[in-house]
């Protein structure tokens, strides 16, 4: 069976098109996809298929996906992530800011809004490194 991997495909129209490792283009309707894929089936996909010939050329048949494609958000996000060593940081002087404000709440005061701004950046900031995971 050929081998290619998705070059783009439509879930709503319910077709697109494979490139083949040695070929043309390859025509693929979403019945030809196992049950459940066509809403998830990414460009870069790697496939197997089976080719028949349609009224307007190769069609594929029986497609088998072997592998996903791989994210390029995914891969960048990870090359930007700070290292364990530097996220140790960044957590315990949050957590000392934290427990200033804690003790301040304590006593029956807000933070000042300065010190509320940075801490809320603070918090952000370490938020948006877990998100990136």
């Amino acid at each position: 069976m050929p081998t290619g991997k998705v070059k783009w495909f439509d879930a709503d129209k319910g077709f697109g098109f494979l490139s083949q490792e040695d070929g043309p283009d390859v025509y693929v309707r979403a019945d030809a996809l196992p049950a459940g894929v066509a809403k998830t089936l990414k460009p870069g996909t790697r496939v197997e298929f089976g080719i028949a010939q349609g009224r307007r050329g190769d069609q594929a048949l029986s497609v088998r996906v072997l592998g996903n494609a791989t994210s390029v958000a995914r891969n960048q996000a990870a090359a930007k992530r700070k290292k364990p060593d530097e996220m140790v940081v960044i957590i315990e002087d949050l957590t000392k800011i934290l427990e200033r404000i804690e003790d301040g709440y304590r006593h029956g005061r807000h933070p000042d809004p300065k010190v509320a701004k940075r801490v809320a950046e603070g918090l952000r900031a370490l938020a948006d490194e877990f998100d990136l995971l």
